[in-house]
């Protein structure tokens, strides 16, 4: 069996109410998101390095957690250099070397982990929407996280976090004095964390294996109805044939 390897992200598209087999299928074929999709924009990946920056450091000079973000947990550092080529491991089961790049993993001084996910955007609707595949998400680092296999287990992960930074933009007239200079102006956030439901071993090794049957299937599968990739796709090819 040919090992594959498929991102935590990825994985947890699975958990979406609305998941179209038809749509994996091709991006695992090809590796890839479809031409018609948008890269997530540069400044949000900024922004995710910058609030790490702020958080880091004051750890790194031995001072206390942040105050301007809850607590979570008695935090004693967290793991640096953190990057997919060495937080993966490999499924025996079912082939498929599952990795990722946590956004943070902190060491609680009782030698447990707690997982953070941090996402600058409000709690609304849509993100709620989004949950199922965070959960997933989440889970999978977590399961990674105790089965590495290029370094020592980071184990056991005790919690799993996300964190919300909501940009606050609801701003009266009479108030932008207080955030406008002749230098620019300076964006503030609400943080709100949602804790996640912690069992990567009850939910991950079932999404593998689904992930894997998806992937040994040699014809394409079917989109489901109402699919809207699978429209745009064949609106795609029409203007590519002419």
């Amino acid at each position: 069996m040919e090992t594959v390897r498929l991102s935590a992200t990825t994985l947890g598209s699975l958990n979406l109410p609305g998941f179209c087999p038809g749509c994996f299928w091709i991006r695992l074929r090809y590796k890839g998101a479809f031409p018609f999709q948008i890269p997530m924009s540069g400044i949000f990946i900024s922004i995710d390095s910058y609030i790490k920056k702020l958080i880091h450091t004051p750890l790194d000079q031995g001072d206390d957690w942040p105050a301007w973000l809850p607590a979570l947990g008695d935090v004693k550092a967290y793991v640096p250099r953190l990057h997919s080529l060495w937080f993966s491991c490999e499924d025996k089961d079912s082939g498929i070397q599952l990795a990722g790049t946590p956004d943070d993993v902190l060491r609680l001084e009782d030698g447990a982990y707690h997982i953070v996910d941090y996402k600058t955007a409000k709690v609304t609707k849509a993100q709620g929407a989004l949950f199922p595949q965070y959960e997933v998400q989440l889970n999978a680092y977590a399961y990674i996280a105790e089965h590495l296999t290029q370094k020592e287990p980071l184990a056991p992960v005790m919690a799993l976090s996300l964190v919300y930074l909501e940009p606050q933009t609801d701003i009266a007239s009479d108030a932008l004095v207080d955030v406008v200079s002749g230098a620019g102006f300076r964006l503030q956030f609400n943080v709100v964390v949602k804790p996640v439901e912690l069992h990567p071993n009850d939910m991950i090794p079932p999404l593998l294996s689904r992930a894997r049957s998806i992937i040994d299937s040699k014809e394409p599968l079917e989109h489901i109805a109402g699919c809207q990739d699978e429209r745009l796709l064949k609106q795609l090819l029409a203007l590519v044939q002419g």
